[in-house]
Formats: C-alpha cells, structure tokens, sequence
C-alpha cells in the first residue's frame, strides 16, 4: 500500500530513501509497505505509515492500483528484479510531526506546485500525475510519462 498523504495546509508528504538500500534508493516517494499476516489492508497503511513516520491518519480512501517491475538494491551492493502492486490511497495527517524510522532518510511536506522540484522516483511521478497533482512536467526525469 501507498498512502497519499495530505495535511491541513493542503501539502503533501514526501520521503527521500537511503541511497544505499531499497528501490528507489536516494530519490524521494511516497510512504507505504506490505500487508502481515492478518492485517486489513486500512489497518496495514495505519502501521506502515507510524512504522515509518509516526504518524497517525484519517479519512482513508482507496484511489487505485498500479504495478511495475523494479530493481531493489541492497547494502551489499547486489540488485534484485522485483514485482511490485501499489494500492493507492489517500489519507490525511493527525499532525505534521514526522518522525523517521530507517526507511526514509529526509521527509518533507510539499506544496503540489512544488513537486516536480523534488527527484521523485518513477512510482512516485505517475501516481502523482494519475491524481492531477503533477500537470506540466518539465524535469527531464518526466519525460515519457
């Protein structure tokens, strides 16, 4: 799951990756994570997202599903082909207190004309045009999409 995540001021939240490990490691995305075992979809997004930023949220929404294959890097260095489904969702902050865990070095809460200022990853750039929130690119990193 992959929550949009808005606050009060109408913002966004972003999180830039570790540019060590993960998929998209040192590009900025949305926050989200996998389904455990006897966890509801809602209540997977709920811990993922105060798993990863301590947050807490309301108001959630399904949007849509999108999927792609993607290389995962490791610390090792290694790279690994991975499948990946997004369940997307829209939801809203409790609060814009962020606290980090190891999955996102930097976060930020960013305006929609600000977006495109950011190195989103690919992921992130579709589902952000799928909800109108990225309308012109002009990054070269846009093109194609």
């Amino acid at each position: 799951m992959v929550g949009i995540v808005q606050n009060e001021k109408e913002q966004y939240l972003i999180g830039k990756m570790p540019v060590e490990r993960g998929v998209f490691p040192g590009e900025w995305g949305l926050p989200g994570g996998g389904i455990e075992d006897g966890e509801t979809i809602e209540t997977a997004l709920r811990r993922e997202l105060r798993e990863e930023l301590g947050l807490e949220i309301l108001d959630i929404r399904p949007l849509f599903f999108s999927d792609g294959l993607y290389k995962k890097s490791f610390p090792d260095g290694s790279l690994q082909d991975i499948y990946m489904i997004f369940l997307v969702f829209s939801c809203k902050a409790v609060s814009e207190e962020v606290k980090l865990n190891l999955e996102f070095s930097q976060y930020a809460w960013v305006d929609p004309a600000t977006l495109q200022n950011y190195d989103l990853n690919s992921a992130t750039i579709k589902t952000f045009q799928r909800v109108g929130l990225i309308q012109n690119p002009t990054c070269t990193r846009y093109a194609g999409y």
